[in-house]
C-alpha cells in the first residue's frame, strides 16, 4: 500500500476534510500494491468518509467491499457500521441482519454497540421482546462503559410489553450507575410513568419531582398527564391503588417515533448511532490522556487497540461500583425470559404456530405439485395424498374464509378460483407439526349443506 497516500488521507480525515480524505483514500486504492487485508481497510475508511458526508447508501457499498476482503479481520466493526448505515436508511431488517453478524464475531471487542443498534432497529420493527433481549445483552457486556442507556431502553421495552413492574426494576438498576444530570432526569421521568402504571402513586410523584427538581428538564405530554394523575391520587389519600391505571401513551418515554437517526462517532465501529432513544452528551470520563469531548469521535478512528482497551476498562471500573447491580440485571433478564416463554406457550395452546395454517394452505394451492412433498403430514400415505391433490384447483390467490384453531388440530375453509372462472370451496384439515402445521385431509365444502 502507498503509505504516504494513506497517511495523507488520514490527516485530511482528522482535519474534517472528508471529501478530500475520500478522494485520497480512493487514490490509495487505485495505486495498487495492496497486501492481504489492506483493501478491506481502505474500503472501511472510504465508508467512514461517506458516512461523514451523509451518504449512507454509498457507504453501504464501500463497507460491503470491505467485507469481501477475507483477509481483513474487522468483521464485527464493518458489519456494525453496515447495520448503522442501513438503519439510517430505515431499512431495519437489513440493519438487524448485519448487527447479528457483528455480535457473532468473537474478535469484535465492543459487541454492546451492535446489540444497542440491534435493539433500536427491532423497536422500530415493533419487536419489543426481541429488542429487550438485545438491550439486555448490551447491558451485560463488560466492555460497555455506560450500561444506563441499555437499561433505560430495556425499561422502554418492558413498558411496551405492558410489564411496568419489570420496567421499574430495569430503571432502578440503571440508577445505580453515575450518569449526566439530563440523562438522570429522563430516567426519573420514565420511572415515574412506570410507577403510575403499577399503581404506586407516591413513588411516582417522588420520581417526577426528582426529574424536574433542577428546572432544566420538562416532562413530555404523556409524562405530565401521569404526574397529574399521581398527584391527584396522593391528594385523595391513595399513595397506592390496588388496580393500576391504564397505561399512558408510550411515545412519551423518549422513543423517537419519526424514524430520525442520531449521528455520532464514538469509534470506527459505530459511525451512525441510532441506538439511544434520548439525547445524550458523550461520556468522556476516563479516556486516555489527549482525549476531549470535541475530539473524542475522530480520535477513536486512530486509537490503538491498547488505548481502546485501557479506555474501556477505566470506564467499566467507574461504573460498576455497586455489587448488587449484576444481580438486579440478572433478575430483569430472568423475568423477561419467563415472560417470553409464557407468551409462547399460551400462543401454542391457542393454535398459533409457524408456518401458520393459512400459510400452509396458500403454499399448497399456489403450486400443488411442488408443495406435495412438504405440506402433508407424515401419516398421509402416497395414495391418499394423490387423491387429495386431484381435488385441488391451483390458485395463487386463494381466499381464506375462516380458520378453526385448537392446540393440535385446525380447519381452514378456503375458496379457490377454477381454470374456467368458477369457484370451489374447500375444508382443509391440519395437524400440529412441532410448532407448525401439516395437511391431513382435503375435501370439498358446501356451506349450504353444513
Amino acid at each position: 500500500m502507498n503509505n504516504e497516500l494513506f497517511s495523507q488521507a488520514r490527516a485530511l480525515y482528522e482535519s474534517k476534510n472528508y471529501e478530500g480524505a475520500l478522494a485520497v483514500f480512493t487514490q490509495c486504492l487505485q495505486a495498487g500494491g495492496l497486501a492481504p487485508g489492506e483493501m478491506g481497510l481502505i474500503y472501511h475508511r472510504i465508508g467512514n468518509c461517506l458516512v461523514k458526508a451523509k451518504n449512507p447508501a454509498e457507504a453501504i457499498q464501500a463497507y460491503t467491499q470491505a467485507t469481501a476482503d477475507t483477509a481483513y479481520d474487522a468483521v464485527g466493526s464493518v458489519n456494525c457500521n453496515l447495520g448503522m448505515a442501513y438503519a439510517a436508511l430505515h431499512d431495519y431488517e437489513d440493519a438487524v441482519r448485519h448487527f447479528e453478524i457483528a455480535v457473532s464475531d468473537a474478535k469484535y471487542a465492543t459487541p454492546y454497540k451492535a446489540y444497542s443498534g440491534m435493539g433500536n432497529a427491532l423497536m422500530k420493527l415493533g419487536k419489543s421482546a426481541e429488542a429487550g433481549i438485545a438491550f439486555r445483552n448490551a447491558a451485560l457486556d463488560e466492555a460497555n462503559p455506560d450500561p444506563t442507556k441499555a437499561l433505560l431502553n430495556l425499561g422502554v421495552c418492558f413498558m411496551a410489553l405492558n410489564r411496568p413492574a419489570d420496567a421499574v426494576a430495569s430503571y432502578e438498576s440503571a440508577l445505580q450507575f453515575s450518569m449526566q444530570p439530563e440523562t438522570k432526569n429522563k430516567l426519573y421521568a420514565n420511572l415515574g410513568q412506570a410507577y403510575v402504571a403499577c399503581g404506586q402513586m407516591q413513588k411516582a410523584v417522588n420520581a417526577f419531582e426528582t426529574a424536574i427538581a433542577d428546572k432544566t428538564y420538562f416532562l413530555s405530554d404523556s409524562a405530565s398527564v401521569d404526574y397529574q394523575r399521581a398527584v391527584g391520587a396522593v391528594a385523595q389519600g391513595s399513595a397506592e391503588i390496588s388496580q393500576a391505571l391504564p397505561a399512558a401513551d408510550m411515545s412519551g418515554l423518549d422513543v423517537a417515533a419519526d424514524g430520525t437517526q442520531m449521528y455520532s462517532d464514538p469509534d470506527a465501529t459505530a459511525i451512525i448511532d441510532p441506538s439511544y432513544y434520548y439525547d445524550q452528551e458523550e461520556y468522556v470520563e476516563g479516556m486516555p490522556e489527549g482525549y476531549s469531548a470535541a475530539a473524542a469521535e475522530d480520535r477513536f478512528f486512530n486509537a490503538s487497540d491498547e488505548e481502546l482497551e485501557q479506555w474501556s476498562k477505566g470506564l467499566v471500573k467507574q461504573e460498576r461500583k455497586r455489587k448488587g447491580v449484576g444481580l438486579k440485571i440478572a433478575i430483569v433478564i430472568i423475568v423477561l425470559i419467563l415472560a417470553l416463554f409464557g407468551g409462547a406457550m399460551f400462543a401454542y395452546t391457542q393454535g398459533y404456530g409457524f408456518p401458520t395454517q393459512e400459510m400452509v394452505v396458500q403454499e399448497l394451492f399456489a403450486d400443488p405439485e411442488a408443495a406435495a412433498d412438504s405440506v402433508f403430514a407424515n401419516g398421509v400415505d402416497e395414495a391418499s395424498r394423490d387423491a387429495m391433490l386431484n381435488l385441488v384447483s391451483a390458485d395463487s390467490d386463494i381466499t381464506v374464509d375462516g380458520v378453526n384453531k385448537t392446540m393440535s388440530n385446525s380447519e381452514v375453509f378456503a375458496t379457490a378460483q377454477t381454470a374456467d372462472g368458477g369457484e370451489m370451496q374447500y375444508k382443509i384439515s391440519l395437524v400440529r407439526d412441532i410448532i407448525g402445521w401439516k395437511v391431513s385431509n382435503i375435501e370439498f365444502f358446501f356451506a349450504s349443506q353444513n
